[in-house]
């Protein structure tokens, strides 16, 4: 079955917007029913270093949580508004570019603010803990390098866009 470009496009840019509008309730929603156990492994802790979580703490969990989602979903806009862009033809041009390249700048942007996040969030989670039992945990997990990884290939690919762009507007000046 094969789908034109700007239907694609189409599709992806409101996969996008689905995903503005269900990335910040699915975080508040986890942080709301999520096992002490699942919350301490998502701060690079161990099962059991939970030991007591006050609602406050669910509640902080979710604000530092949400801070770093933020620039994904600052990313994800970009996204959307370059598949915009893309769905009406506009391809090779200035506005793609930025589009791309603020998407990989704010990609690369959420992978450090989880990682900081997550330091954060073992501080949090373990502060009522009493003394000794209390936690800072800094993790790097495969998945942030691979995102890190996507948003490099895609400030690259913009950056040879913008290049094509360039000699195809040096060309056209000769005819």
């Amino acid at each position: 079955m094969y789908v034109s470009n700007d239907r694609l496009s189409g599709l992806l840019a409101r996969v996008c917007e689905v995903l503005l509008a269900a990335l910040p309730l699915a975080v508040i929603g986890w942080w709301g029913v999520a096992d002490p156990g699942t919350l301490s492994a998502a701060a690079n802790l161990p099962p059991l270093a939970v030991l007591s979580l006050e609602p406050w703490q669910r509640v902080a969990g979710a604000a530092i949580s949400l801070l770093s989602a933020a620039f994904l979903m600052a990313g994800l806009w970009q996204a959307r508004r370059f598949f915009r862009l893309f769905a009406a033809g506009e391809v090779f041009t200035a506005n793609a570019v930025r589009c791309l390249r603020r998407f990989a700048g704010w990609v690369a942007l959420s992978v450090v603010a989880r990682v900081v996040a997550g330091a954060a969030l073992s501080v949090v989670l373990t502060i009522t803990n009493p003394a000794g039992m209390k936690h800072l945990a800094i993790g790097v997990s495969s998945d942030s390098l691979l995102a890190l990884l996507f948003a490099g290939m895609v400030w690259v690919m913009a950056a040879v866009i913008a290049r094509g762009q360039a000699l195809a507007e040096e060309n056209a000046t000769f005819v």
